[in-house]
C-alpha cells in the first residue's frame, strides 16, 4: 500500500500528465507555477456569466410571476452542453437556504412548497427563468439562479418583492404579550405573515410611525419612527427603524408586524338596527355568503381598493375597527388609517365581511 501511494503520488506530480478530467477539460488548471499568485481558471477558456435583473420583480399574492436569469460565456462556446440549473431562495435570518428547484436538460424537480408551482422558462437559449405560479405571501425575498456547468458554478440573485401593507399587531389580552412563534401565529390569523425588514422600511418610507416594538420574519424587535419623541428612542435621534436586535424566540415577547397583500376578493360593511354583538356579527357574515373579516384583509381593502367607512365594525379577532382614506369630523385623527377601539367585551356594533371573487 505505501508503495502505491508513492507511485500515485509521483503520477500526479509528474509534468507529463494530461489535465485533470472531470467530463470536460480545464486549461492551465495544473499549470500552477508556486509564485503565490491566485488565478482564475475558465472552462475551455471561457468564463461561465449569470445574469438578472437588477432592479425588483414586483408581483402580489395569487399573481404568476417569472424571474429572468440568463447565462452565457465568454468568449462563447457553440457547442450545446448539458447544463444543471438550480434556483434556492434565500432566507431573511440567512440560515440555510430554502431548495426551490434544480433542473437538468428539460427534467426537472420542485421542492417544499413550491411543488406544483414552480418551473423553468427556457423559451430562448441560454435561459434559466423560474416561473411561480399562485404567488404566496412567503414568496417574497431573494433567489438565487445558479447555473453549473461540470466544475464551473456561478450564480446571481433576483428580489421578488411582493405589493402589500405593513400594520402593527398586538393580541387581545395585551401589549408585549406575543413570542416569535406567537407573533407568526397571530399574523397567520390576520391573513398575513410577519414582515420583512424591508417590507418595514418601505412602510416607513410611506408613512407608518409606530412606538411598539415589534417582531420582524428574522427574529429581530424593531418599530417605525417619523416624528423622533421622547418615548420611542428619544427627541434627538433622526428619524428611522429603531431596532433592539435579535431577541430570544421563546422567552422574549413583544407585538408583531404584519404583512398583507392586495385581496382576490372585497370587504363590505353590515350593520342591524341596535347593532350587534360578535357571534351575531358572525352570524350575519355567514348569511351573506362571506365570512367575518381579518384585520390583514381591512388593512388591504383600505389601502389598495380605498375602502372608506366612518363606521367601526367587528372583526373575526374580537377587535373593533374601521377605515377611514378621506379624514374628516367625528372620524378620527386627521391621517388616514385603520382606526381601532381595541377589544371591547361588550357592545354592539356593525361588522365587516369578506368575501372571494
Amino acid at each position: 500500500l505505501p508503495l502505491l501511494l508513492e507511485a500515485t503520488l509521483l503520477r500526479l506530480t509528474s509534468g507529463s500528465h494530461h489535465p485533470f478530467y472531470n467530463g470536460f477539460y480545464y486549461n492551465h488548471i495544473m499549470n500552477d507555477k508556486g509564485k503565490g499568485q491566485e488565478k482564475v481558471v475558465y472552462f475551455n477558456g471561457a468564463k461561465l456569466v449569470v445574469e438578472t435583473p437588477k432592479d425588483p420583480v414586483y408581483s402580489s399574492n395569487g399573481a404568476n410571476v417569472t424571474l429572468p436569469c440568463h447565462y452565457h460565456y465568454e468568449p462563447d462556446l457553440e457547442a450545446k452542453r448539458k447544463i444543471r440549473i438550480k434556483w434556492s431562495k434565500l432566507r431573511d435570518d440567512y440560515t440555510k437556504e430554502q431548495d426551490v428547484l434544480v433542473a437538468i436538460g428539460k427534467t426537472y424537480m420542485a421542492f417544499g412548497d413550491f411543488r406544483g408551482r414552480a418551473h423553468l422558462r427556457q423559451a430562448s437559449r441560454r435561459e434559466a427563468s423560474l416561473v411561480v405560479s399562485d404567488v404566496r405571501l412567503q414568496d417574497d425575498g431573494k433567489y438565487r439562479c445558479e447555473v453549473i456547468d461540470g466544475l464551473e458554478d456561478e450564480s446571481d440573485v433576483v428580489d421578488l418583492q411582493l405589493q402589500g401593507i405593513v400594520f402593527p399587531y398586538q393580541p387581545p389580552r395585551g401589549q408585549y404579550r406575543l413570542n416569535f412563534h406567537e407573533a407568526e401565529q397571530a399574523c397567520q390569523e390576520q391573513g398575513a405573515i410577519l414582515a420583512t425588514f424591508n417590507q418595514l422600511f418601505q412602510a416607513w418610507s410611506e408613512g407608518l410611525d409606530w412606538c411598539n416594538a415589534g417582531w420582524l420574519a428574522d427574529g429581530t424587535v424593531q418599530y417605525p419612527i417619523r416624528l423622533p419623541r421622547k418615548p420611542c428612542g428619544g427627541l434627538h435621534l433622526a428619524p428611522g427603524i429603531r431596532s433592539y436586535g435579535p431577541r430570544h424566540r421563546h422567552l422574549h415577547r413583544f407585538d408583531a408586524f404584519c404583512f398583507a397583500s392586495p385581496l382576490r376578493g372585497e370587504v363590505f360593511y353590515l350593520d342591524g338596527p341596535d347593532g350587534m354583538t360578535l357571534e351575531e356579527a358572525k352570524q350575519s357574515c355567514q348569511d351573506a355568503g362571506a365570512e367575518i373579516a381579518r384585520v390583514g384583509q381591512l388593512c388591504s381593502a383600505w389601502k389598495f381598493l380605498g375602502l372608506d367607512r366612518c363606521d367601526a365594525g367587528w372583526l373575526a379577532d374580537g377587535s373593533v375597527r374601521y377605515p377611514i382614506t378621506k379624514p374628516r369630523a367625528n372620524c378620527g385623527p386627521a391621517e388616514p388609517g385603520v382606526r381601532s377601539f381595541g377589544f371591547p367585551s361588550k357592545g354592539r356594533f356593525g361588522v365587516f365581511c369578506y368575501k372571494e371573487r
